[in-house]
């Protein structure tokens, strides 16, 4: 055996039997009140922070034509208030500072958030409230419905969820897993206030719940303070639900009963892609045969040397596209979705799917492939459990997708016992093309974002009242009490820099044996230009694709080994690597890192694939509102030159050469404009040792390269212009000018004036005017771009077309409220103490401490910022925030575009 195999051989017996020591649910405590409430304890002491969520068994799972989507409605009124508490519930989490939102899926709908050690009883408090108080009133449900319904249309606005609807509807047609989660309009517009609140009373109530709490408490305290506020819901002596009622009346919702059509679905629609999209029928999560299928999947696509990635991505006929095989209740499938890349067509990419779906069905894989596979899987269920909010998440899927919130241990244990013929014996089973629903998406109309002309007219800016704004001291009496918060202890890293100009951040986190790391190079799309858009994108892509030493599939192979990940992505200052892997594994991850950094060679054959699919990536970019707007805003904002305004098209990804990209590479990815963050279980002086091993020979040359970025004025009066996109039922817009830069004064005003403003969609005043009173988005957002050069000052908001004139007038009515009349001191205290808790629920998670330490480097500030954050916010006053918002808010000298039909 060779050296490198006999490393191999060791690092997949040794990801292998990971799985034997890896309990997620060690430390579980499970309590069963009398009201048949399940509730899930488990202490984690890494951070300050406890993660509070209620799972009700209830989904689009039970649902039945002409109900599909009420889980999904009642989802949306649970935040709009009780009868104990007649306010918004997202005010009342954004004043505690919460993560805080909320989802509907096949089996479930949660409820999760977040919080502050001291403020867990006040979660607590506020969900035991809305599962018993809540308020389904015509009124309310009036205007939910429609910010549901323009929750559905943004879906309803990309082609591969319109297909992947048609397949799953034809695929199970006589079962709710046939459905969609979100509901059809005709069904949504025809839910009344007493069918909603019937679901209500029904459902959610203890014995179909799960209460999960996660984080820093002692749990005998902990479950005396859930047992007061959730005992007296209910009725005593009643037992957990296992499994809730259907409401379409049908006794067997397996998939595996369903045979499909013959005749493949073809949509005909105007598009900029076609798409191919292919399902086929599985068992549901509980099944024997999952933990083989779950190896099967990571055998066709999972990494660069899996079969699908070299069957369809390696020959060209794929630009895009992935695989999943879902396990839910009461059934499953396995979904598959791939964009042809630019020259070829939905037929090619089938066939050669079909092939190589085959070849696993007749041929078992190899005891490498699935070692591999295996490996990958628990490295993968490690590294997701880094966050206590996600540890807490998968003990409710667990427990109301499979009964048993133990459900990963077992799987995991299983797992080990896969064999290669278990997987080919699973391939043969349930990869049946006879078994399959496949659709076709073929573009009816090739978009390129017609129109860019200027929109008549000014915005009517008297039709619209903004209305009172919230009063924060009303928002504050409905607050649950809860002890005063600690300062945020922030542990700042050991900081290294090396001969080179190279700066390394170490920080030493024991809490689980993985590491978070944090990567940039400032060789971002600042320096791409309006002839060679793209570039920088084209260099980060292609970096993977071979070094001096190593072809693609070997460097990828020592990541896919030991089921650690790395990626570059691009971004306006630099390209930022995201990494992760088991502790034993840093090595690996530092030996790749370095050799992609100082030794890419950019095949000329990698490149042709990668420029294909940024082709077709350009093109989907045309049929994309959201993309299109924003394309748009900041081609009117900034004049040609200028390099915020500058975006890749197909015309420019075509001019681009290898030359071009092995020039930009030997100028632009140096060591002193590098910046690499360690967070996880490591020894800093070993670490320390092998960091200046792989970069120490690392040499910069030359002057270190910048870019100028001229200051422009903002417009005058307001500028409107529309790109159209056919087909589409939704409309995207943006609104604004060029603002302040991180090295503002204004910084820390413009931080608690724009939470106030639009940070947040249920928290803000444009949220509760836009959307909760006017209902006419799902989402609107501001924010100020505040980055090392001056941003831009935004609003972002989705509408159905009929209200966008309307929605946009009504959004600069209230900027220029807040602007003229300013704001109060309890909205500027509320927006304080929530900035402040927030921010120590954000940095708990070790992925976000990791890339808040190099971002703050890459933008040339002190870590220092972290400790004095706290200090900085609550030293804000409201005569500084009311300064700023006269500066820094004109929505009479503004941007408005809008991309849509």
């Amino acid at each position: 055996m060779s050296k490198f195999g006999l490393v191999l051989t060791l690092l997949l017996t040794a990801g292998a039997a990971l799985a034997q020591k890896l309990e997620t649910t060690a430390g579980v405590t499970r309590t069963v009140l009398e009201n048949g409430l399940t509730v899930l304890t488990k202490e984690v002491k890494s951070a300050p922070v406890v993660s509070v969520q209620v799972f009700y068994k209830i989904g689009s799972r039970n649902e039945a034509p002409g109900v599909n989507g009420i889980a999904h409605q009642l989802e949306h009124m649970l935040f709009k208030g009780t009868k104990k508490r007649p306010v918004q519930f997202g005010r009342l989490f954004g004043a505690l500072g919460s993560q805080s939102n909320a989802f509907t899926y096949y089996d479930q709908t949660a409820y999760y958030g977040t919080v502050e050690k001291e403020k867990a009883g006040a979660l607590l408090a506020l969900e035991a409230d809305r599962m018993a108080n809540a308020q389904i009133d015509p009124d309310k449900l009036a205007s939910e419905r429609k910010v549901v319904l323009s929750e559905i249309e943004g879906n309803e606005n990309d082609p591969a969820f319109r297909l992947e609807k048609a397949v799953q509807s034809a695929a199970f047609p006589q079962s709710p897993y046939g459905l969609t989660v979100g509901g059809t309009r005709a069904d949504i517009e025809g839910f009344s206030a007493d069918k909603v609140g019937a679901y209500y009373k029904k459902y959610y109530s203890p014995e179909y719940a799960t209460l999960i709490v996660v984080g820093d408490f002692d749990t005998k305290t902990m479950l005396r303070q859930i047992k007061t506020l959730y005992r007296k819901l209910g009725v005593a002596g009643t037992k957990p639900i296992v499994t809730s009622e259907p409401l379409n009346g049908v006794t067997d919702e397996s998939t595996l009963k369903y045979i499909p059509s013959k005749t493949p679905i073809v949509l005909k629609e105007p598009g900029s892609t076609p798409l191919i999209n292919a399902v086929y029928p599985l068992p549901n999560i509980n099944g024997a045969d999952v933990p083989a299928l779950k190896v099967l999947d990571s055998v066709l696509l999972s990494g660069r040397n899996s079969r699908l990635y070299q069957a369809l991505f390696e020959t060209g006929l794929a630009a895009d596209g992935g695989t999943f095989p879902y396990h839910f209740l009461n059934g499953g499938w396995y979904n598959f979705s791939f964009t042809p890349a630019p020259d070829k067509n939905t037929a090619e990419v089938d066939a050669a799917l079909l092939g190589a779906l085959e070849v696993i069905r007749s041929t078992p894989p190899s005891a490498d492939e699935v070692t591999r596979s295996k490996t990958q899987i628990v490295s993968s269920t490690l590294l997701g459990s880094r966050s206590i909010t996600a540890q807490a998440t998968a003990l409710g899927t667990n427990a109301t997708s499979a009964n048993d919130y133990q459900y990963t241990d077992k799987f995991l244990a299983a797992l080990e016992k896969v064999t290669p013929e278990d997987v080919q014996r699973v391939a043969k089973l349930y990869l049946d093309p006879a078994r399959r629903t496949v659709g076709y998406f073929e573009p009816t109309v090739v978009v390129e974002g017609s129109g860019n002309a200027p929109v008549g007219g000014a915005p009517q800016q008297g039709s619209y009242s903004a209305g009172p704004a919230v009063d924060p001291g009303e928002v504050a009496k409905y607050l649950p009490k809860y002890a005063p918060s600690g300062q945020a202890q922030v542990k700042l890293p050991e900081s290294v820099k090396l001969p080179n100009g190279m700066q390394i951040f170490l920080l030493r986190d024991p809490s689980t044996p993985t590491i978070s790391l944090s990567a940039n190079v400032l060789a971002g799309r600042e320096f791409d230009t309006d002839a060679k858009a793209g570039l920088v994108d084209q260099v980060a892509g292609n970096l993977f694709s071979g070094t001096k030493t190593r072809d693609a599939l070997t460097l990828s192979g020592l990541l896919e080994n030991v089921g650690a990940s790395l990626s570059p992505a691009a971004n306006r200052f630099g390209v930022a690597f995201d990494g992760s892997s088991v502790s034993k594994d840093l090595p690996v991850l530092l030996e790749v890192l370095s050799d992609v950094l100082q030794n890419a060679t950019f095949p000329q054959d990698q490149f042709v694939l990668t420029q294909s699919r940024a082709l077709q990536g350009a093109k989907r970019a045309e049929d994309d509102p959201g993309q299109q707007a924003i394309r748009l805003f900041r081609k009117t904002l900034y004049p040609v030159g200028n390099p915020w305004q500058v975006f890749s098209t197909q015309t420019t990804l075509k001019s681009l050469t290898r030359a071009d990209l092995e020039t930009f590479y030997k100028a632009q990815y140096r060591p002193d404009t590098t910046i690499l963050t360690l967070v996880g279980d490591f020894d800093p002086v070993e670490t320390k040792k092998l960091v200046e091993n792989k970069f120490g020979a690392w040499k910069a040359e030359g002057p270190t390269p910048r870019i100028s970025y001229p200051i422009i004025g903002k417009p005058s009066g307001v500028v409107k212009k529309a790109v159209v996109i056919p087909n589409k039922t939704q409309s995207v817009t943006y609104l604004g000018y060029q603002s302040i830069s991180r090295s503002d004064p204004r910084y820390f005003d413009s931080l608690v004036l724009n939470q106030i403003l639009g940070g947040d969609t249920l928290s803000s005043r444009l949220g509760g005017e836009i959307r909760d009173k006017l209902g006419l988005t799902y989402g609107i957002n501001s924010s100020f771009a505040a980055l090392k050069q001056p941003g831009a000052f935004s609003i972002s908001l989705q509408t159905n077309p009929q209200d966008t004139a309307r929605a946009v007038d009504a959004t600069l009515t209230l900027v220029g409220d807040v602007k003229d009349k300013g704001l109060s001191e309890a909205e500027v205290n509320t927006a304080k103490l929530g900035l402040v808790s927030s921010y120590t629920v954000a940095l708990a998670d070790p992925v976000a401490l990791a890339g808040t330490f190099t971002d703050l480097a890459s933008n040339g500030l002190p870590l220092t910022e972290l400790t004095d954050y706290q200090a900085k916010i609550n030293a804000v006053t409201l005569e500084s925030v009311n300064k700023a918002a006269k500066e820094l808010l004109d929505p009479e000298n503004i941007v408005v575009v809008t991309a849509g039909p």
